[in-house]
């Protein structure tokens, strides 16, 4: 029997999503998630390829013992760890720093430099790296791929890459833009290539990927010049509960005058900033439905949030030279309508231009919003990070296998 299933991998600090899918017939067999893991009531939400849910509640202590009930369940539905048709699993794994610009087969030396770049993802990598450790150790025999959402963003030139810092410090402490969200950058840019009906190599695409968390980025022939977020996920746009770009400044004075400690500053920028600080909401919809009733702070919130995405179009506009498309894409990308009226308006000279009722009408797939005369292309391309982690992992498996 051929191995044509890979099994995506995405362990977070304290859950583990997975999915299922095979790379020949584009089917998902199997999905779930694990969440809260180490409290008292730990939550296993399971789907088969019957359509059937499971929910599992109980303790799950750790990684390991998710990852176990993680395995139970396919095994349950006949698609085990040690089944004949999984080929690999495939790890997301959020900072792969610059060590690693593609996907790789897991060893103990990979394992070893992603726990090194646990400080530049002290929240993700430590959960990704845990999910790696114990699926190799319920299967040594499987080959395990970690697939970094930094390594889309490692072809940026070292001018767009570099802050300008002391050289020998930042070196030293490996400061640096990295970027994120780089599975879905590159699936979307793939994806609006096709829509196009052009070569991927012979566009300039700006992405914007709008969920609670945000970035964009500036992609010329499929390989990415710049993006909004950097060191970490809090550089660049608005987003649900972030910041984005921040005088550094303001950190100094919270620690000077306000006298916050260092975690508490970490807390207010990671969890009290963006549209939550601003409003105290991170869901784009409530605030469109506060804005139509009048609420003036939702209406802030919005008008911050559209004039830094203006703001980043611009911008990657200068970098590119000359723009093909501006894709959104994820939660809010592709869902809210007003968002993408905003963000366009007032830039029509520059090419791109949005089509009312084409952008307010609600169509699944990958579309375009804006209309036929338009110089530049709108584009809406639901993004699909598993479907990206998964065909990497079977890529390199397949290649190293003389496939």
């Amino acid at each position: 029997m051929t191995a044509t299933r890979v099994l995506v991998l995405n362990s977070g600090s304290s859950s583990v999503k997975y999915q299922l899918l095979d790379m020949v017939t584009g089917r998902r067999p199997a999905a779930g998630i694990v969440e809260r893991i180490g409290e008292p009531a730990s939550r296993h939400l399971h789907t088969g390829a019957d359509g059937e849910r499971r929910e599992r509640v109980r303790r799950m202590a750790d990684h390991e013992a998710a990852l176990e009930s993680v395995a139970g369940e396919l095994a349950a539905d006949g698609m085990g760890l040690d089944s004949p048709e999984l080929l690999a699993i495939g790890h997301r794994v959020v900072h792969g720093g610059e060590a690693f610009s593609a996907p790789v087969a897991v060893d103990e030396e990979v394992e070893a430099e992603i726990e090194r770049l646990i400080p530049l993802a002290p929240l993700h990598n430590p959960g990704n790296l845990a999910g790696i450790r114990t699926a190799r150790a319920l299967n040594p025999a499987l080959p395990q791929v970690a697939v970094f959402d930094t390594a889309f963003h490692r072809t940026m030139p070292e001018h767009a890459a570099r802050y300008a810092l002391d050289v020998a410090t930042a070196d030293e402490h490996r400061i640096r833009r990295y970027g994120f969200h780089g599975t879905s950058h590159a699936y979307v840019c793939r994806k609006t290539a096709e829509l196009l009906g052009r070569e991927l190599s012979e566009l300039n695409i700006i992405v914007l990927h709008l969920g609670n968390g945000a970035s964009a980025s500036a992609v010329a022939g499929g390989r990415c010049v710049d993006t909004s977020m950097g060191l970490t996920p809090l550089e660049g746009l608005v987003m649900g509960t972030r910041p984005g770009d921040l005088d550094p400044g303001v950190i100094i004075h919270l620690a000077r005058v306000a006298g916050m400690s260092v975690d508490g500053i970490d807390h207010l920028l990671n969890h009290r900033s963006g549209l939550t600080g601003l409003c105290g909401d991170n869901d784009m919809r409530e605030i469109c439905r506060r804005t139509d009733e009048g609420d003036e702070a939702a209406r802030l919130a919005f008008d911050v949030y559209v004039h830094r995405l203006k703001k980043y179009i611009g911008a990657y506009y200068a970098v590119l030279g000359r723009v093909d498309a501006v894709v959104f894409t994820a939660g809010v990308g592709e869902n809210a309508a007003p968002v993408r009226a905003a963000a366009i308006s007032g830039l029509e000279e520059l090419g791109p231009a949005v089509r009312a009722e084409l952008n307010f009408a609600r169509t699944e797939g990958p579309r375009l919003i804006s209309p036929e005369y338009a110089r530049v292309a709108v584009a809406v391309v639901p993004t699909d990070e598993e479907l990206e982690i998964a065909t990497q992992t079977y890529e390199l498996v397949t290649r190293e296998a003389g496939g």
